[in-house]
């Protein structure tokens, strides 16, 4: 890669920043497509978080970032723009640099996972869906999935409160889905999505009782690593279709590129 005087610059930021995969998918992605461009890690602290987007502002050949934890609240708020994931959810994941150093965000977790679904051939347009847990992600995605026509969205969550208030949350925004908190029980859907962070971990518990599964529910996980965690493994054994996290992953990058004006 040769950096010039006329490469574009991106970043992703974080806090830590070690274990961030984006900068060798991007950069793989620039030279796949010729971009004259470049992806570099960002560590800056929660304190120094305005001071660094006011750079961004000033910065002619910055294109933009890619944002995780734990920065995708406040960063929102620094922002002149918000798409209408950003404003439903009141958290981003990208951020873009326009030509007249305006900076516009919006969160991609809940489009890519719809995405890669829909990559790999299962829709969710109809379907009834079952969420498992209601933190950032879930939210990303409990939106989207309300926005691309699911019928009907169970959200569970070991704190009830807060799947109630995300319920409440989806139906306001979209009336038409049936939105609503529940049990773990996958009975009457389509559709199971582990949104929690159960999987991660050896020994981790697993994020719903498994035995009510039937063949004719699709299981799916935003866990990347392990790609098969102990509920896809579970779903498989009692023969139901399976879809992985890297799926979302996939899919993201190239809606982030897109946001993100990369090769424009």
């Amino acid at each position: 890669m040769n950096i010039t005087g006329k490469t574009k610059l991106y970043g992703i930021i974080a806090d830590p920043i070690g274990h961030v995969r984006a900068p060798m998918l991007f950069n793989a992605l620039f030279a796949e497509r010729g971009v004259d461009a470049v992806m570099v890690p960002f560590h800056v602290k929660p304190e120094k978080l305005k001071a660094w987007a006011d750079g961004l502002r000033a910065t002619e050949n910055f294109g933009g970032i890619v944002i995780t934890v734990p920065h995708k609240l406040e960063i929102a708020k620094l922002c002149d723009e918000l798409g209408t994931a950003g404003r439903l959810i009141g958290a981003i994941n990208a951020l873009r640099r326009d030509p007249d150093g305006r900076l516009v965000g919006d969160m991609f977790d809940g489009k890519g996972f719809v995405a890669g679904m829909r990559h790999q051939g299962f829709e969710v347009t109809g379907k009834r869906v079952l969420l498992l847990g209601a933190g950032g992600a879930a939210r990303a995605i409990a939106f989207e999935l309300a926005a691309e026509g699911a019928e009907r969205l169970t959200i569970q969550n070991r704190t009830p409160a807060k799947a109630e208030e995300l319920a409440a949350a989806v139906k306001a925004a979209y009336p038409k889905v049936e939105a609503k908190a529940g049990s773990d029980d996958p009975a009457g859907h389509d559709t199971i999505v582990n949104s929690t962070s159960l999987g991660l971990k050896p020994g981790d518990a697993l994020p719903m009782d498994v035995s009510r599964l039937t063949p004719d529910m699709l299981v799916a996980e935003i866990i990347m690593d392990p790609v098969e965690t102990a509920l896809l493994q579970a779903a498989k054994q009692r023969g139901c279709p399976v879809h992985y996290g890297r799926h979302m992953l996939d899919q993201q990058i190239l809606l982030l590129a897109d946001f993100l004006h990369v090769g424009k």
